[in-house]
């Protein structure tokens, strides 16, 4: 992409304001604790004190709307008080010029590396730093400093105690990851029902995993309809890809083909109400021609083997849904009793006993395996995190780390502007370095565009808020209501982009600074300038000193390929070795090609708005690359959803394949690194032994085994991209050697 497509594809994003849910309640709540500090401390202390324990308040508030999975009451009280510490040590050091330039390129280079910890915490620490900017100028003395940060704690404990007295939706976030895990599967089963070979993205569920880790006192607390589903969604969606695919025994056309879309239709929908039961935490309720799919007495002369063993695992699976889900109406009891009498009838098998553990061979086991009790997911309290943070940071300081170059250009640009910002005859220097820690991230689309969208909004705030102030001349207590005002709205708009919340921080940084006594003429003229060399500058870092994501494709696909390399040999090793194999390795491996998955994708968005010619992988080998890889991984999950039963016959063959497929895939990786084209005459040798040693107790695993080197030969050929050679035909012509 050249840069002038990229600048207009990063101004596009943004001035763009989208539509969202909002969520006032929680609006009105951020907005009413400002009030309060700001009313109490003009009271108390007058409108110095006010303005400082204003952007306490402010910025906890805003730390709590952003995205995470720790109690609110706790994100408020850390952002009120790193606020007070980092404002303390710049008045502190602010009447040295060079002491006081040492103190911000440390404290924005350490915001920089917080990236590390995750986005909530690189921001609110950017944030912090930002805002120390303009309240170290309030205070006048080391005494009246001190007093100022003490208000800045207590807008933060304000914050917290609104949200522990007025919850909003205390568990909603968790609820809803939870019910788009859930809606995330229905769409699913609805897709194969048209395409048996639909493919599924894992982000919602590992969302919903995020989301199930909990603190000690979160664990505490939990709703019951919280537990226990997020594995359950888990376990279907291997079960509804099994159902589906040809693969498993179902033809593309005739009665089997009509009753699997009949269950999968069925199943969309009783994911659907256990979605919107978890949602809003009510009882579930079914359509009852839904419950009746799974009723048919038939199912079991229509489905045989795979299929059939898929279809019961299913109506179990969805019966533990419903029933986590919310109490149980009749509709569900009656599900639950027919699925019972149908695995009466046909005898009970490891594949249907809900464990997770499949059967090796077409007849049923009697005796199921029981599935040892899951460990849960742990959060660490927020002093617990710190030790987990700096090893993060830790992690992340060497020189090729996009977090330690972005630290770098954050620390570096922050120096410069404020250097700028002081030697320029404006006043308020501090805009130029605050708007550059604001808008400055680790990757380039969101840099320059929170860049375009600041300047923007900064104009369009700076003048509805100058001509309401030139029109209503407001006195101490009306510039604090407008700023309560301007400051709730941009609550409420936050989530609908840059260029809306941008625009209310204008309007409430004017009225805040008017309440303090400040003219409007003091402060608009510069801040525009000054913005717009801080937006500058942050810009121009990036072009000096980026980290492009384009040639880390290479290193980013070959981490996915080792990961689903991995993931696939732990699946097929379990048939040969049914007995000594347990579930967790299996999932242990899913998580981490998960993982590698995500941060594929990651690096495929950024790299496509960035100004660079590839020097990685084009776009084309990259679709086609990922088509590959997804499938490989979709097949090891057709045939984890059928894994064998300890009691199962061992295959031997299997684990020669396993390891020349778990060998291969790490040889292949490399060799994609290198720009090299794997081969796998390895996994392929394997599978020839295979064909000529035994006879396969179970045809799943050695269809499985064709189909992972199919897929493996089909990213071969994805990134072969070397030109024919050209031969001179009968009639004198060049052709390629691949022409017919």
């Amino acid at each position: 992409m050249s840069w002038l497509r990229a600048l207009r594809e990063t101004t596009r994003s943004g001035l763009t304001v989208e539509r969202k849910r909002l969520e006032p309640l929680i609006a009105v709540r951020g907005a009413a604790g400002l009030a309060l500090v700001i009313g109490l401390s003009l009271w108390a202390f007058g409108p110095g004190a006010a303005a400082s324990s204003a952007f306490g308040a402010f910025q906890a508030a805003i730390a709590t709307f952003q995205r995470s999975w720790r109690p609110r009451p706790e994100l408020a009280l850390a952002s009120g008080t790193s606020l007070a510490v980092s404002t303390f040590l710049g008045y502190v050091t602010i009447s040295h010029f060079v002491l006081f330039l040492a103190l911000l390129v440390a404290w924005t280079f350490l915001a920089g590396m917080s990236w590390a910890a995750g986005p909530t915490i690189g921001l609110i620490a950017s944030s912090n730093v930002a805002i120390m900017l303009v309240t170290v100028t309030l205070p006048t003395s080391v005494v009246e400093a001190a007093g100022h940060g003490a208000m800045m704690i207590v807008g933060g404990l304000v914050q917290a105690a609104l949200i522990v007295l007025f919850p909003v939706r205390r568990w909603g976030a968790h609820r809803d990851a939870l019910a788009d895990a859930l809606a995330a599967e229905a769409d699913y089963a609805r897709r194969l029902r048209h395409d048996p070979v639909a493919s599924f993205d894992p982000l919602p569920l590992m969302e919903a995993r995020n989301a199930a880790a909990l603190t000690p006192r979160q664990a505490r607390t939990r709703p019951s309809e919280l537990h226990g589903a997020r594995g359950l969604a888990e376990r279907i969606r291997p079960v509804l890809a099994s159902l589906a695919d040809p693969a498993m025994g179902v033809p593309e056309e005739g009665p089997a083909r009509d009753r699997v879309r009949e269950l999968l239709s069925a199943a969309a929908t009783l994911l659907d109400a256990a979605a919107r039961a978890i949602r809003h935490g009510a009882p579930v309720t079914l359509p009852p021609g839904a419950v009746a799919a799974f009723r048919t007495p038939d199912t079991g002369a229509i489905l045989t083997g795979p299929p059939h063993r898929a279809a019961i695992r299913l109506g179990r699976l969805l019966e533990d849904v419903l029933e986590t889900a919310g109490r149980p109406s009749q509709p569900v009891r009656r599900l639950r009793k027919s699925a019972k009498r149908d695995r009466g009838e046909r005898g009970r098998s490891p594949q249907e006993d809900g464990t997770g553990r499949g059967g090796g061979g077409e007849n049923p086991q009697p005796t199921p395996t029981p599935q040892p009790t899951p460990t849960p997911l742990s959060r660490p309290t927020l002093l617990g995190l710190i030790p987990v943070a700096l090893h993060a940071m830790r992690k992340e300081l060497h020189k090729g780390s996009r977090i330690t170059r972005h630290a770098t250009r954050v620390a570096a640009v922050a120096a410069a502007g404020y250097v700028i910002g002081t030697a320029l005859p404006l006043g308020h220097g501090y805009w130029a370095p605050l708007t550059s820690v604001m808008v400055m991230r680790p990757d380039f689309s969101q840099t320059y565009s929170r860049a375009v969208a600041r300047f923007g909004g900064t104009l369009v705030g700076v003048a509805l808020a100058t001509g309401i102030v030139r029109v209503a001349t407001p006195g101490t207590y009306l510039s604090g209501t407008l700023a309560v005002l301007s400051a709730a709205l941009m609550y409420l708009l936050m989530r609908t982009g840059q260029m809306a919340a941008q625009a209310c921080v204008a309007a409430y940084v004017v009225f805040l600074l008017g309440m303090g006594g400040e003219q409007w003429t003091q402060t608009v003229p510069e801040r525009v300038v000054l913005t717009l060399i801080g937006g500058l500058l942050a810009m121009l870092a990036y072009a000096v000193y980026p980290a492009w994501e384009t040639p880390r494709l290479r290193s980013r696909l070959a981490d996915w390929l080792t990961t689903q390399g991995r993931y696939a040999a732990t699946v097929v090793i379990h048939y040969a070795d049914p007995a000594g194999r347990t579930a967790p390795e299996v999932r242990e491996a899913l998580l981490a090609a998960r993982g590698a998955r995500a941060a594929w994708h990651t690096a495929v968005a950024r790299a496509k708005d960035e100004p660079v010619r590839h020097r990685g992988l084009s776009r084309t080998v990259a679709d086609d690359a990922e088509d590959a890889l997804a499938q490989l991984g979709r097949v090891a999950m057709l045939m984890e959803a059928h894994l064998p039963d300890r009691d199962a016959t061992p295959v031997p063959a299997a684990a020669r394949f396993a390891e020349a497929l778990r060998t291969a895939t790490e040889q292949g990786a490399k060799a994609v690194r290198e720009r090299r084209v794997p081969r796998w005459d390895a996994v392929g040798a394997a599978l020839e032994a295979w064909d000529g040693a035994e006879a396969v107790p179970d045809a799943v695993v050695r269809r499985g085994a064709g189909l992972l080197l199919e897929s493996l030969v089909e990213l071969s050929e994805a990134l072969d991209t070397a030109v024919p050679p050209m031969t001179v035909d009968g009639t004198g012509e060049l052709r390629s050697r691949d022409s017919p």
